[in-house]
C-alpha cells in the first residue's frame, strides 16, 4: 500500500491545524470572547475637571454616605455590624482594607482619600471618573470587578462629579497597601467587565424611574441576583437573591413573589432599611443597611415603588435554614432544595 506523499501530509496538517485554530476562535468567541486576551476597552483621558461648589460636595456627601457606599469598601470595618439605628465606626475612612488574601490571590481596596503618596491625591478628575464608572484604574489597569463600577456606570454625569467633589473633601491619611495578586487566568478574565463611557449621562426624574437608578447606583441589583462562574448575571434571575459572599449571608430574594418580598409594604421597607431588622428578625452581613437608612425618605420611597415594578421570581432564600444547592442559581443557601420544582415554571 503506497504511502502518502509528503506534500499531502503537509495539507492533511495544514487543514487540520485551521480546523483546530477555527473551533478555538468559536469556542473563545462563544464563551469568554477575546477581551481577555486582547485587554480592557478603554478611553483616552481627557483634562477636565469638576468644579468644587457647595452644592457638588453636600451632594456628594450624600451619595457616599447614603447611596453609593464608598466607605463600606474603602474603610477598615468594625468587627461586629452596629446596633439598630446607629452608624458603624469606620476606621481610616477612604485609606483602603485588604480585602482578600489568601493562596496567592491578594486584593487591596485602594486608599481613595487625597494623600499624594499612598492614596488619591495625584489623580486627575478624569482618572476618577473613569475608575468609577469605568472600571480603569488610574495606572490603566482592569479594576477588579469587586468594585461595582458596572452598576456605577448609570451615574449621571452631575452625580459623578458630586462624587469626586466629595472624595476629595476627605483628610488625608497615609496608609500604604500592597499590590494585588490575581492568579493569570483570572487576570485576564476581567478584561472583559470594562466599558468606555463616551456621551453624557443624564441626571433622571420620576419616582420609578429615578427608584430603578438608585438601585443600580445603589448596588441592590448587583447584590441580589446571582451571578454565573464567569460573572455575569443569570438570566431571569434579576433581584431573586442568591449572590453567595464567603463567610456571610446570601442576598435575599426583593421580588414582589411571595417568595421574596410580596408582604413589604412602603413603611415596612423604610423601616427595615433605617433599623436593619424585618420585625424581630435582624438583617445579616453584607447587607450595609446603615448606609442605605442614610437614604431621605423620598429616595427610599422611590426604591420600594421600583422594585414593585421588576418581575416576580420564585426562588427561596432563607438563610436561618440549612444550606442546600439550588438549581435555579446554582448555589447553595438555605431552601435551595425547595426551588428544584420552580424549574418547570421557567
Amino acid at each position: 500500500m503506497a504511502r502518502p506523499s509528503v506534500k499531502k501530509l503537509k495539507r492533511l496538517a495544514g487543514w487540520t491545524v485551521s480546523l483546530l485554530l477555527t473551533v478555538l476562535a468559536v469556542v473563545i468567541t462563544m464563551t469568554i470572547g477575546w477581551r481577555p486576551l486582547l485587554g480592557a476597552r478603554s478611553r483616552p483621558l481627557t483634562e477636565r475637571q469638576f468644579e468644587r461648589t457647595p452644592e457638588r460636595l453636600k451632594r456628594g456627601n450624600y451619595l457616599v454616605n447614603g447611596v453609593v457606599g464608598c466607605f463600606d469598601c474603602h474603610s477598615e470595618l468594625p468587627k461586629v455590624p452596629p446596633h439598630p439605628g446607629q452608624m458603624p465606626k469606620f476606621a481610616k475612612l477612604g485609606a483602603g482594607r485588604i480585602a482578600v488574601n489568601e493562596k496567592g490571590f491578594l486584593l487591596a481596596i485602594p486608599n481613595i482619600t487625597p494623600d499624594i503618596e499612598t492614596g488619591a491625591g495625584a489623580w486627575t478628575d478624569d482618572q476618577f471618573a473613569r475608575a468609577i464608572r469605568e472600571g480603569i484604574g488610574h495606572d490603566g489597569r482592569t479594576l477588579f470587578p469587586m468594585m461595582p463600577y458596572q452598576g456605577y456606570r448609570y451615574l449621571s454625569d452631575e452625580d459623578l462629579a458630586s462624587v469626586v467633589v466629595y472624595i476629595r473633601s476627605l483628610e488625608p491619611i497615609h496608609n500604604e497597601l500592597p499590590h494585588r495578586k490575581l492568579p493569570f487566568v483570572l487576570q485576564r478574565l476581567i478584561n472583559s467587565a470594562p466599558e468606555p463611557i463616551e456621551t453624557p449621562v443624564k441626571d433622571v426624574s420620576g419616582q420609578s424611574v429615578r427608584g430603578e437608578y438608585l438601585t443600580r447606583v445603589g448596588g441592590c441589583v448587583n447584590c441580589h441576583t446571582p451571578h454565573d462562574k464567569m460573572g455575569r448575571p443569570l438570566p431571569e434571575m434579576e433581584f431573586a437573591g442568591g449572590s453567595q459572599f464567603k463567610g456571610m449571608a446570601v442576598s435575599a430574594n426583593i421580588t414582589p413573589d411571595p417568595s421574596g418580598i410580596s408582604y413589604y409594604d412602603e413603611n415596612l421597607f423604610i423601616k427595615t432599611m433605617r433599623t436593619g431588622h424585618v420585625g424581630a428578625r435582624p438583617l445579616k452581613l453584607p447587607m450595609p443597611w446603615w448606609i442605605y437608612g442614610n437614604m431621605t425618605e423620598r429616595d427610599l420611597k422611590a426604591i420600594f415603588a421600583y422594585l414593585r415594578t421588576v418581575k416576580p421570581v420564585q426562588h427561596r432564600v432563607d438563610n436561618d435554614e440549612a444550606a442546600t444547592e439550588c438549581r435555579l442559581c446554582n448555589g447553595k443557601h438555605g431552601l435551595g432544595s425547595d426551588n428544584h420544582k420552580f424549574l418547570a415554571n421557567r
